[in-house]
């Protein structure tokens, strides 16, 4: 039998000596630092939450890979995952509803939510390229835990591992320009979970632990990000020693995986680094970062997965190899095509780091009726990672044969971390159902996959084919469409939905009989 919150709260209350009291075993160590329990320092701890966990039964991931996706919003509850915290316990116990309590109050009222806990949402497709850079309440989130509250007054940053003299340093600290010149960069984050659902309507894949979220083309979003760079940071602290080469980030918030508890940690080369490329960042848009996008400080990594800029950061350790945490070195891996749950392990997967070059469709949407005079006009997006950028993007209506270029000012300035935004008036002479087809070409002429079979894989990461949709096509420059549309105007009958029949006439008898009477018929006699 399945627990609930009713039974797990039930046995948190059992007076069991043999019990762990998780008000005193997790007790927050840090006043200020609500929602924060620090696991990795303490492997006692994490045992102790692991046997916890083991009284419990949880249901497993809900399904919906294979069947119609949900169209509530949020479209998953995430239940699994509140009912870890709820089973931890103390600091934990209420994470799930404050958390949800801050999505609500941060974010934008039209937000597609996605995975309500841990909180996945992006914006609504219409908003996604609205703007060249995303407002802060219409940026994405992709979270893996809980929103720990910390106070920016109590907030500390820890330097340790192989650095040659360790350091904690608090706000004031890194925000003091005497110490470090502040850095303001426009830097566009990508989930690797982008344009999941097209992988998903080819083939299901991994269901982890961590739902992966049904994203459409919204786990996209571009801000200026001000902070300090962290090679300037590291430099203080005198830099790596005895052959370090990464840099182990740690987030304050709760992790689990295969039910054992951590703290969020993966880690970056220290090449990245040297190239000012990882941004210690307190500023989004001119504004504090938001609590759900990781206040008071996180990390920046430009043009690598989204996985990596970790929020609420709150310890770096330098080490010689990439992290052996779950997130870095079990998940954000892209398998080859015939690794499945049969056959997977971790070493297939190539580890996830630069972002490839892809583009998407804004507007229309797929399925929509476009009425229009020998043109469509066609907005989104297009990025590359790794300080490329959209050299080129093209458009087809054809489904793949014939491209045109969007104009050059009609895309929006470069910037080497950063997408383009991009809108074309693309010609249109067929009628009836089309295929919108876009794709880019980076400046290193990188460009996507045809078809998103070309790119499917088990984890489900990284839809980087040519973006495609379905529109209807209604051509008013061709006479008898035009004529057939104003009809529906004057009578005052909807066009849509498409497929309801009308009940206007589609030809007169009178115009039936002459078409035959100038045309052989059907049928021939000899």
């Amino acid at each position: 039998m399945l627990d609930t919150y009713e039974t797990i709260a039930a046995r948190n209350a059992q007076n069991d000596e043999s019990a762990v009291d998780p008000d005193k075993a997790f007790s927050e160590e840090k006043r200020g630092w609500n929602g924060y329990i620090e696991w990795e320092r303490y492997p006692d701890k994490k045992a102790q939450a692991a046997a916890i966990l083991a009284r419990f039964k949880f249901p497993p991931p809900p399904e919906f890979q294979l069947g119609p996706i949900p169209d509530t919003n949020p479209v998953l509850d995430g239940l699994r995952w509140k009912l870890w915290h709820k089973a931890v316990g103390g600091p934990l116990t209420n994470v799930p509803e404050e958390s949800w309590k801050m999505v609500l109050e941060e974010k934008h009222p039209e937000m597609l939510h996605l995975l309500q806990f841990p909180y996945n949402g992006e914006p609504p497709k219409r908003l996604v390229t609205a703007e060249p850079i995303t407002p802060n309440p219409l940026h994405f989130v992709r979270n893996h835990g809980g929103i720990p509250n910390i106070d920016p007054e109590a907030f500390t940053l820890e330097f340790d591992g192989l650095v040659k003299h360790p350091k904690t340093l608090n706000l004031a600290e890194l925000q003091n320009e005497e110490l470090f010149p502040r850095q303001s960069s426009l830097v566009t984050i990508q989930c690797s979970g982008t344009r999941r659902i097209e992988q998903i309507a080819e083939y299901a894949g991994e269901g982890d632990e961590m739902i992966n979220a049904p994203w459409a083309e919204g786990a996209i979003g571009t801000a200026r990000w001000t902070g300090v760079s962290l090679k300037k940071v590291l430099k203080h602290c005198g830099g790596l020693i005895d052959g370090a080469k990464h840099l182990e980030f740690y987030g304050a918030d709760t992790y689990f995986k295969h039910e054992q508890v951590q703290n969020y940690l993966v880690s970056v080369p220290f090449s990245k680094v040297k190239a000012n490329e990882v941004l210690l960042a307190w500023e989004m848009n001119g504004k504090p970062l938001p609590k759900i996008h990781g206040y008071p400080l996180r990390v920046v990594v430009f043009g690598y997965i989204g996985a990596r800029s970790v929020k609420w950061l709150y310890r770096i350790k330098a080490i010689k190899h990439p992290s052996r945490a779950p997130v870095q070195a079990k998940e954000y891996l892209y398998f080859p095509m015939q690794v499945g749950k049969q056959n997977q392990s971790y070493s297939q997967g190539i580890n996830i780091q630069e972002m490839p070059v892809s583009s998407a469709i804004m507007s229309p949407f797929n399925k929509d009726v476009v009425v229009h005079h020998g043109t469509i006009n066609i907005k989104g997006w297009a990025y590359s990672g790794g300080g490329r950028w959209p050299e080129r993007v093209e458009v087809s209506g054809d489904g793949g044969y014939l491209w045109y270029p969007v104009p050059n000012e009609q895309l929006s300035k470069k910037h080497k971390h950063a997408w383009r935004t991009w809108e074309i008036e693309l010609p249109v002479d067929a009628e009836g159902w089309l295929e919108l087809v876009v794709r880019c070409w980076d400046n290193s002429l990188n460009t996507q996959p045809t078809y998103v079979r070309s790119a499917w894989n088990w984890g489900l990461h990284v839809t980087s084919s040519c973006h495609r949709i379905k529109v209807y096509s209604v051509n008013t420059s061709k006479e008898r469409t035009r004529r057939r549309m104003l009809e529906f105007k004057n009578a005052g009958e909807d066009f849509e939905p498409l497929t309801r029949p009308t009940h206007l006439p589609v030809q007169s008898m009178e115009e039936y009989e002459e078409f035959w009477a100038s045309q052989d018929p059907r049928d021939v006699e000899d």
